[in-house]
């Protein structure tokens, strides 16, 4: 678990990271460089997660070096079955990173939602449902390994 301190009346304890795959640990299939460390060392302290679409087919090829579970979707209620996947963990211990139309609900529900302006681009509706914008995966996951980061951003 990760406990993030915003304020004195706001404690996140985070027990799952849930993350997107395409356009957020991978860009065109092909994991960014980097992620796999640091998703190896968060998975010391909480669950990771990737959902995913899958679209290029190269997500459990790429994963197998990292420690976490993979949820490969399909059909057309993507946004609903992340939503879903979020909601069975426990929404109010999960932290979700994600950049696609499907990761908005996921991002807005989570305790604390993180969205990615990278490579792929950024979906309006996903950007307006985060707590936090980020330009880079390895940024965004830095702030779960330095949570002083995240309190700076969100604090009041």
């Amino acid at each position: 678990m990760i406990k993030l301190e915003i304020s004195e009346s706001k404690i996140l304890h985070l027990h799952h990271l849930v993350l997107d795959f395409n356009g957020t640990l991978a860009i065109d299939g092909k994991l960014i460089e980097g992620v796999a460390n640091l998703l190896n060392e968060l998975s010391r302290n909480m669950q990771v997660h990737v959902v995913t679409a899958d679209t290029f087919g190269k997500a459990k090829e790429a994963l197998t070096a990292i420690n976490c579970s993979l949820k490969i979707l399909s059909g057309d209620s993507q946004t609903e079955q992340k939503l879903q996947y979020i909601e069975a963990l426990g929404k109010e211990n999960v932290v979700s990173i994600g950049n696609g139309r499907n990761d908005a609900l996921m991002l807005k529900e989570s305790a604390l939602g993180i969205a990615l302006i990278q490579s792929e681009g950024i979906f309006t509706g996903t950007l307006l449902n985060a707590n936090i914008i980020c330009t880079h995966i390895n940024d965004a996951l830095n702030l779960l390994l330095n949570p002083l980061r995240v309190k700076a951003t969100l604090r009041t």
